[in-house]
Parts: C-alpha cells; structure tokens; sequence
C-alpha cells in the first residue's frame, strides 16, 4: 500500500498574515500594559477595599515595624518605621487631627501597604495635631522627619493628610529633591475654611457653593485657633471651652465663655457665627499675631516654590475641608499638579444607577493615575 503524497501547505495570503502580526502586537501590549501596571491596580485596589488588603496582605512578606525618635530643634518627634523587605523610596505620612495619631488604624494599614511597594514609610506622633491644635511647631517637626529619611539614603516622598496636609505642603517646600508630595483632603488657605466651617459657603473661579456645616467641626475649630490667640489667659481658656464641647456638645461653658478677654470672645463668635458676612469681618477683628499665625499655615504661597510632582487629592462631600481648596492648590501648582476630586467617596443621596456607576468608573480611573504616580520612581 502506498502512502498518499501529503499536500503542500498553501502560504497565508497577505491580509491573513497583517491579521496576525496586529493580533501578536495586540497581544505584546497587553502584556506589557499588565506587567507595567499591576502593581498600581494592585494598590489600588488595596487602598479601596481593606476586605481585600487583608487577603492580598498574606500574600507579601509582612514588613518589619520599629519605633524611633527623630531630633527636632532640641527636642524629640516619635515615630513609627515601616521597613520594607526592599526598600527603594521613602514616604513621610502626616496624620491630620485625630487622638490617635501615627496609630490611627487607617494610616497604619496606608503605612503597611506602602512598605509592602517598597516604601521606608515613616509615621510620626505631632502632638499638635493629635490634640487638635496648630500652633507652627508641627513644620519643623516635619522637616526633621523629612531629614531623618533623607539621611537613610532613600529618594524621599510627602503625604499629608486632612488638616495635617496643610503643614506637610509647607515643610516640603523647602526641601529638595523630593519625588512628589501629595494633599489628601488638605486646605490652601486657613481663612477659606473658616469660612466653610461656620456657614458652608465656599468659593472658587467666581462660583459659589453650599455645602453642610457640622456643628463638632465649630469646636475644633476653636480648639484649632486657640493657640494662635496671643493673650495666654484667653487661649486656656479657649482650649478649655473646645475640650468640654468636644467632650460633650451640650455642656453648658457659659461661666467660661465670660470670663474670656476681647480676643477670646472674637474667637467665640467667630466659631459660633452662621452668616458668610459676619464669619468675614470677625476675621478682620482677629489679633495681628492671630492673623499672622493663620498667614503662616495657609500652604497658598508655598506650592508654587515645589518642584516636584504634586498630587491633590480630595472627596467632592468633605465636611471638614471644602474640596475647593484642592482646586485652589492645584491651580496655584500649575501644570505639574494632578488634581481628583472625588465624587463617589462619602457620597449621599439619591442618584441613579448609571450615574452612581459612572462616577466610580471615572474615580477609580483617577486614582488609578494618582497611585501609578506615588509608584512611579
């Protein structure tokens, strides 16, 4: 029997083989979109669901943490040190007003899941801002940090967060060499959001916006300019009167509130105003060192003196802080800033289901961009 003489295999016509070249070329850059960007999905996707950064976090040699003290103007700042297996960069985050700090349960699980990409991530404690004050001290205590992990030999990074951002962008600014330094939730001028805090209103570009005033935030806000009062009588009794009322906001002051000298009394009423006009003039009234204090930690002037790559971040309902200050941040920044606001974080209110859909698309797509940023080297 003799075998049957096998066919010549015909050649593949031309629009066969660009068929298969554009399907190869499609093919390489997927790959090499996924290789490129999976650690930034991964991230992401870390930072939105702590469900599963739990999971994934078993998946990565835990980082090693350890507790320092890092000199500042003769004193010192604790701090602590999230070593990663590798390190390749260095992240100094900033807590914003909170009693628990650097062991904020948020932050520490941010802190981690940096170490975790590599990060030697740095936490301080600020006092200040864990007991709701600012007084200025806070910037150089972030400069020394600052210092710290530049003296450890890593390229160094910036993330501040809330009202702590605001002194974050300030210490940064006169630090060279940062890779990029990044404004969660942070403000740009402190007058801006007292405005905010006591009416709602907040402004930018010439629009105007309302949003909701939360009554708590009227005695932070106390406890917040209260050392920026140049009378010492006045500021303890200021801090005594916000303690009491963050304490318990029905707690009757008013045998402190009389006892309170002229700058005292015009932080009172500034606090406790609800009309834009009034919030405005009490401002004026405040005391030149008062005025001064809130010159000094309004972060407007510094942003333009940075030259790295700048990220602003904020959630489009924030109570506490308009999200019209990372607008103005970014548009005093210019072209360098990245700039995402937020719209389906903290979001309330009905909406429909394509809209709810298509702003977490779109925000999820933006802070996909804002991580590949922070990874980026």
């Amino acid at each position: 029997m003799t075998a049957r003489p096998s066919r010549p295999r015909r050649p593949l016509s031309r629009a066969r083989r660009i068929v298969a070249v554009i399907v190869s070329i499609i093919l390489l850059l997927t790959l090499a979109a996924v290789l490129r960007f999976w650690p930034t999905l991964l991230f992401t996707v870390a930072l939105a669901s702590p469900t599963l950064d739990a999971r994934m976090s078993s998946w990565d040699v835990a980082p090693t943490v350890e507790e320092i003290t890092v000199p500042a103007g003769g004193t010192t700042t604790p701090a602590d040190l999230y070593r990663p297996y590798r390190p390749r960069a260095a992240v100094l985050l900033v807590h914003g007003l909170s009693p628990l700090g650097r062991r904020h349960p948020g932050l520490v699980r941010l802190a981690r899941l940096f170490a975790r990409y590599g990060y030697l991530t740095m936490v301080p404690q600020f006092e200040g801002l864990a007991t709701f004050h600012l007084g200025g001290r806070e910037i150089d205590e972030m400069k020394a940090a600052i210092a710290e992990l530049r003296r450890r030999g890593a390229p160094v990074a910036v993330a501040g967060f809330s009202f702590g951002a605001g002194p974050a962008l300030i210490a940064a600014a006169d630090q060279p060499d940062l890779t990029w330094v990044g404004s969660f939730g942070g403000y740009a001028d402190l007058r801006d959001v007292i405005v905010f805090l006591t009416t709602g209103i907040h402004r930018f570009q010439g629009r105007r916006y309302s949003g909701h005033v939360e009554e708590y935030n009227r005695w932070k806000l106390t406890s917040l300019l209260a050392p920026l009062v140049d009378d010492a009588h006045d500021r303890e009794r200021l801090l005594l009167i916000a303690a009491r009322r963050l304490a318990d906001p029905s707690q009757d002051v008013s045998a402190l509130v009389d006892q309170l000298g002229p700058s005292g009394r015009t932080v009172m009423r500034l606090a406790e105003s609800r009309r834009e006009e009034l919030t405005t003039t009490l401002l004026e009234r405040l005391s030149p060192a008062t005025r001064r204090g809130l010159e000094a930690l309004s972060p407007l002037t510094a942003v333009p003196r940075l030259r790295c790559r700048l990220l602003f971040v904020h959630g489009a309902a924030d109570d506490s802080i308009p999200f019209t200050e990372s607008l103005r941040l970014g548009e005093a920044a210019g072209p360098r800033a990245r700039v995402l606001i937020l719209e389906s974080f903290h979001h309330t209110g009905p909406q429909s289901a394509w809209r709810a859909l298509h702003r977490r698309v779109t925000d999820g797509v933006g802070l996909l961009r804002v991580v590949d940023e922070m990874l980026r080297p």
